[in-house]
């Protein structure tokens, strides 16, 4: 029969379908599968047996050619077309019969409009579900299964994926307050967010007591810090009423350019701008100094980072470099502690221009926005002074000139070895950096031009040269070394300046670290030479006098002249320390990680936990300080109504800093000033008033402008002025007043 000989057709998968005699197959059209023979659009009761039994063949077909291997499945026709076996007319066409022209519409019969449904046809039902997915007849098995052979059905006249179901389920579209939250539950954990809140803690914890009574106290003793205090509250105020007078400050009157009489910390002027007085300015100090203990761990830990170590061994430079114990010694210069920026800086360059210690230059991690973002870090560092910010510019000069000649050499061998975006960002970043440096010099080279008493000189920096002993020698406020380096310390000249012990535990860390490290050997060895040449820059004319070390930099770099103390080149070599021990520890994870893998099951245990924290922890506990943070003398009552150009005595480099500090609520223009040196102005007036009130005296404070002298009578004793106030002042013009235990001559 026709019918059986169309099934066996779809059974054996291959070979042409046979035609009915009147059939659309007479004109080509392939016959319809799955129905019986209607002609004319008749209603028999034969046909619909035929009908059934087609279906029933159909069904049998295509559960035969689902099995039929690769020939079944390829044959369009046979396995999945259009034929009787599986293909949208028969198991899965929009009617029942499977006939692609008869199920067009209503059921209506093949070739004919308007045929009347044919008994036992599922027309409309089943063409509804059909088009919605398996038919009904499916369960019956009246109709092609849901299994392999029927492998789709229809979406909007699309092919569905049958396999869809058994997939995972597609994520939600989420709102935007869920993709918020996400995003900021992303930014809590990342690494960077964790390791500036580590930063935090860490500083917090390390400089304590700082923050115990932040309002009343200051780290290691109020001279130097009182100027500082004094400096950041000077340069937020000025910028906030005049800023065209910023370096014509209110002290060393009647001099100008009197703020660039040392390191002026410009850079923290916006915090300089909140809060008034003393006591602000103290607590500003307090909370700048935990700061820049937590930028600098921050900064060496990029910058390790940056370069290729793990993240212990990140943490173990950043921990090295910030909270080493001679750095302990320089708790009262926080323009030293105000380090963060240079390792900063030099991370973001580095991955501004995709160059890693570990895997060298990646052309495709250049990011010019990097870039600039180093650059402007770096100016921002410069702007905090030139004590350590002139060996920083002078380095990031080398470090172009070093490129510039790499980049020459190479051009031809390397593709677009520089991007022009990352040009241009070099460009402008390394142009601002020089305007802020040459906007900077300015006011200094003014200053070293009306004070040549300002210039260091090679006896000078003999005097604060140490030797080789400081660098194994903590200081007093070291908890674990200051007192078993006591003798040490009595044979150094000036101990302040010259205790210079990195750490042994960062020693012992970068020597393993020339043998075991995920540095290449000739990185290491580069790292050496740093620490080794930086090592006998600190040591100015000790190490062979300096003739081939420090003497030539104080020569012949313009400004080099104006660095008085060579021991805080230990800077650099303790950065450089840093980086070499994180490759060692950096490696020393790694082969813990190995051995962990050998593990059943393949985790670290509790103890190799631990050992890899060893090395952070030895060089955290050398940095554990004894700094004293004695209480700030209080502001005497005269200094908030007082008006200036006025003198407070006694006067001399230690006393006048708190009298700056004092000065803080109105500013007021002061005779009275500390700085790194003493203008032969300032000497004249001390020299002059030893005498007062006399005529001589009163009539010198009258030349130079002066009108009021403050006398604090609890600080006299042991001071030339000792006495003075028992001196009478009748005839001689001026009035006396006592403003609490203070004392006003009204000249």
């Amino acid at each position: 029969m026709t019918m059986e000989q169309s099934g066996a057709t779809g059974r054996s998968g291959a070979g042409p379908r046979p035609t009915r005699k009147g059939s659309p197959a007479d004109e080509g059209k392939p016959a319809p599968t799955g129905a019986g023979d209607r002609v004319d659009g008749g209603t028999s009761t034969a046909a619909d047996t035929n009908t059934a039994r087609a279906d029933k063949d159909a069904a049998r077909a295509g559960k035969d050619a689902a099995r039929a291997g690769k020939d079944a499945a390829v044959d369009k026709d046979a396995a999945i077309g259009k034929d009787a076996a599986i293909g949208k007319d028969a198991a899965i066409g929009k009617d029942a019969a499977v006939d692609k022209d008869a199920a067009a519409d209503k059921g209506t019969a093949p070739g004919g409009k308007g045929g009347t449904d044919a008994p036992g046809d599922s027309t409309d039902e089943g063409s509804t579900d059909a088009a919605a997915g398996p038919s009904k007849r499916d369960s019956d098995g009246e109709s092609g299964s849901t299994g392999t052979a029927e492998t789709a059905g229809t979406d909007g006249g699309k092919a569905v994926d049958p396999w869809t179901a058994f997939g995972p389920a597609p994520e939600p579209v989420l709102g935007r307050a869920r993709r918020a939250v996400r995003a900021v539950g992303r930014f809590l954990v990342h690494e960077w967010t964790l390791a500036a809140v580590a930063a935090l803690a860490l500083a917090a914890a390390m400089t304590w007591p700082t923050l115990r009574y932040p309002r009343y106290t200051l780290p290691q003793d109020y001279w130097d810090p009182s100027l500082q205090a004094w400096q950041m509250a000077w340069s937020g105020h000025i910028l906030r009423t005049d800023p065209a007078m910023l370096w014509h400050s209110n002290t060393f009157f009647p001099e100008n350019w009197s703020f660039a009489f040392s390191d002026t910390l410009l850079g923290y002027a916006p915090a300089g701008l909140i809060g008034v007085g003393p006591e602000h300015a103290v607590l500003r100090y307090n909370i700048m100094f935990v700061l820049a203990h937590a930028l600098a761990a921050f900064g060496a830990y990029a910058l390790a980072r940056q370069l290729g170590a793990g993240r212990i061994g990140g943490a173990v430079a950043g921990a090295g470099f910030t909270y080493a114990p001679w750095l302990l010694a320089q708790a009262g210069h926080l323009h030293i502690i105000s380090n963060g920026g240079i390792p900063l800086a030099l991370a973001m360059l580095a991955r501004g221009h995709g160059w890693s210690l570990r895997y060298g230059y990646r052309p495709r991690r250049r990011h010019a926005g990097w870039a600039l973002a180093g650059w402007l870090v770096a100016a921002w560092q410069l702007s905090l002074g030139f004590g350590i910010g002139l060996p920083f510019a002078y380095l990031l000069a080398g470090v172009v000139l070093v490129s510039a000649v790499l980049w020459f050499v190479r051009r031809r061998r390397v593709k677009r070895p520089f991007g022009r975006r990352l040009f241009l960002a070099d460009l402008v970043g390394g142009l601002v950096f020089a305007a802020v440096g040459g906007l900077l010099a300015i006011p200094f080279f003014k200053v070293a031009e009306l004070h040549p008493n300002a210039a260091r000189t090679l006896a000078e920096i003999q005097l604060y040269s140490p030797p080789a002993s400081g660098l194994f020698t903590a200081p007093a406020e070291s908890r674990v070394w200051g007192e078993l380096h006591e003798g040490a310390r009595a044979a150094l000249p000036w101990p302040p300046e010259m205790t210079l012990l990195p750490g042994f535990a960062l020693y012992a860390l970068a020597a393993g670290g020339l043998f075991f490290s995920v540095w290449r050997v000739r990185h290491r060895l580069f790292l050496l030479a740093g620490v080794l040449v930086t090592m006998a820059l600190a040591m100015g004319t000790r190490f062979l006098d300096g003739r081939f070390t420090y003497v030539p930099l104080f020569d012949y770099l313009p400004g080099w002249n104006g660095l008085r103390t060579p021991g805080r080149m230990m800077l650099w070599a303790t950065l450089l320390l840093g980086l070499l021990a994180a490759g060692a520890v950096t490696a020393f994870c790694a082969r813990v990680r190995e051995l962990a893998a050998e593990r059943v099951p393949p985790w670290p245990g509790p103890w190799l936990r631990l050992a890899t924290l060893l090395p952070l922890a030895l060089v955290l506990a050398e940095g554990l300080n004894v700094t004293p943070h004695p209480v700030v003398p209080q502001q005497p009552a005269v200094m908030r109504t007082v008006d200036g150009p006025l003198l407070v005595l006694p006067s001399s480099q230690n006393l006048d800093q708190p009298v700056m500090l004092w000065s803080t609520d109105r500013f007021q223009q002061m005779v009275n000033g500390g700085s790194g040196f003493t203008p032969a102005s300032q000497a004249r007036t001390r020299e002059a008033t030893v005498s007062f009130p006399d005529y001589a005296s009163i009539d010198y404070l009258r030349r130079i402008g002066v009108r009021n002298v403050v006398v604090l009578r609890d600080r006299l004793g042991g001071t030339p002025w000792e006495g003075m106030l028992d001196r009478p002042v009748e005839g001689l013009g001026v009035t006396r007043e006592q403003v609490g235990d203070a004392v006003v001559y009204r000249l």
